[in-house]
């Protein structure tokens, strides 16, 4: 669909070169049928008034006009009486141009992870933060600022942080960031430069973003496994790593939480290799079974980065994320983020600091753990009923599930065919440095999904999940 310009009267950029012995109608014509060729103006977009692109191009209205016609009998152009000039239907960039992609597959349900449900995202609230934020805005924060982030956010988050996650959080040790990816990445660049080697990461983790991180800052990653108690520190210090990213409080993807006898361990492991702990906080306020386990961060300050966002608990696209950094880390990490970017926006995050403050971020939390819950429990019955033969796990908290299969099913071939029933799994090999298939295993994600089309979702597959070895 092409873009609706809200102006009355859409710029195009369009140039005649009066020095070239060419009639200056003949180059408008050219310049007008190239941009619908080449793609620049796509099917049904709309030109430009005659009055508004002969002022822009230097040329006489009339002359403008007479384009339009001559364009209009060829077939690149349509007007109606009342309505604006557009790029006639069939007159668009020919094959192998540039062009619109497809639209997406549509799926009777897809158990994607990471993805929270965006349905529920509290629009008025965030308008009303948005409002009151602009509103209070002082001239001087529309400048760069300090590029740890607002102090304001950073006050607000602190105090947040301290009630809600136990952290030893100090608002001069917080760097606002564009969610994880960002924050990840920042840190392993100031580790490298004190000479850090080697990042460890959880296996099954997420090999793919911090291989990616470790990799721009010119670090090696390694993965170091995780059991039913979290990750093997033991494992971990057989390697050369002076940094290893977790996910404590509920572990991507495997759902458990790690141990209080490991979690000590990894704080001494720190110490004892003067490294660094990067915890991911990433969906520790949605537990269902206790209250949230609190932040590693808070055992050991000194030692811990830690990272949250509000990706999980408003909207990915918001890019809004923070830094609990160490105090021997927070200026190299502020230096590193006002060369990336300049800082996060300063809007959003007074919006954000206004959300958390107001009750309507801890009301949108609360209305969401229920939410999560029943998608959950629905899961789990949907299983129960058209799947017996899956075992599930790691639903203490967060919005997604590991589902093991029975042995002998293949994990590629079950999610290849829910695919063409028009459902979308997605196997834990994905998560796994060696991408193996074995144990097979899926893990479906529930946030997105609403509870009709979770069930139907399940109903439609569930013979693929069971033991394959059964009679159908």
């Amino acid at each position: 669909m092409p873009p609706e310009w809200s102006s009355s009267s859409p710029e195009l950029l369009l140039t005649v070169d009066r020095s070239s012995g060419r009639p200056l109608r003949a180059q408008v014509e050219q310049a007008l049928r190239d941009a619908i060729r080449s793609g620049r103006l796509r099917v049904g977009e709309r030109l430009p008034s005659s009055r508004e692109l002969a002022r822009t191009a230097g040329v006489s209205r009339g002359l403008v006009q007479e384009c339009y016609a001559q364009l209009q009998a060829e077939g690149y152009l349509v007007s109606r009486p009342g309505s604006a000039t557009r790029v006639a239907a069939g007159a668009g960039a020919p094959s192998g141009a540039a062009r619109s992609c497809p639209a997406g597959e549509r799926l009777l349900a897809d158990f994607r992870w990471g993805v929270p449900d965006l349905r529920s995202f509290p629009v008025q609230d965030w308008l009303w933060a948005t409002r009151e934020a602009a509103r209070a805005m002082p001239v001087s924060a529309f400048g760069y600022g300090d590029a740890r982030g607002s102090a304001e956010l950073r006050e607000v988050l602190a105090g947040y942080l301290r009630r809600v996650r136990a952290a030893a959080a100090d608002p001069e040790r917080i760097v606002v960031c564009n969610g994880y990816a960002q924050g990840l990445g920042l840190t392993l660049r100031v580790l490298a430069d004190g000479g850090a080697r080697t990042v460890a990461f959880e296996d099954p983790g997420s090999p793919v973003t911090v291989g990616a991180a470790a990799a721009a800052a010119g670090l090696r990653a390694v993965p170091v496994p995780v059991d039913a108690h979290g990750l093997d520190v033991a494992a971990l210090g057989r390697t050369d790593a002076r940094a290893v990213v977790v996910t404590p409080a509920h572990q991507w993807p495997t759902g458990v939480a790690l141990a209080p006898e490991r979690r000590l361990a990894l704080l001494a492991w720190a110490r004892e290799r003067d490294g660094f702990v990067i915890e991911d906080d990433y969906d520790a306020e949605h537990r269902y079974d206790r209250e949230p386990v609190g932040a590693l961060q808070g055992l050991a300050p000194d030692r811990v980065v830690s990272l949250g966002t509000v990706s999980k608990s408003l909207a990915p696209a918001l890019r809004i994320g923070w830094m609990l950094c160490p105090p021997q880390l927070t200026d190299a990490v502020a230096e590193q983020k006002g060369l990336s970017d300049r800082g996060t926006p300063t809007l959003e995050q007074l919006a954000l600091a206004r959300l958390m403050e107001s009750g309507r971020f801890d009301r949108h939390l609360r209305r969401m753990r229920a939410t999560y819950a029943s998608r959950r429990d629905a899961l789990l019955d949907a299983l129960a009923e058209h799947a017996p033969d899956v075992r599930v796990t790691g639903l203490a908290a967060g919005f997604h599930a590991v589902a093991h299969l029975p042995e002998g099913a293949e994990e590629q071939r079950v999610v290849a065919a829910a695919r063409a029933r028009s459902v979308g799994l997605h196997g834990m090999s994905a998560c796994r440095a060696s991408r193996d298939t074995r144990p097979p295993q899926l893990v479906l994600g529930f946030g997105d999904v609403g509870l009709r089309a979770l069930t139907a979702g399940v109903a439609a597959v569930g013979d693929l999940l069971g033991d394959p070895s059964r009679p159908r």
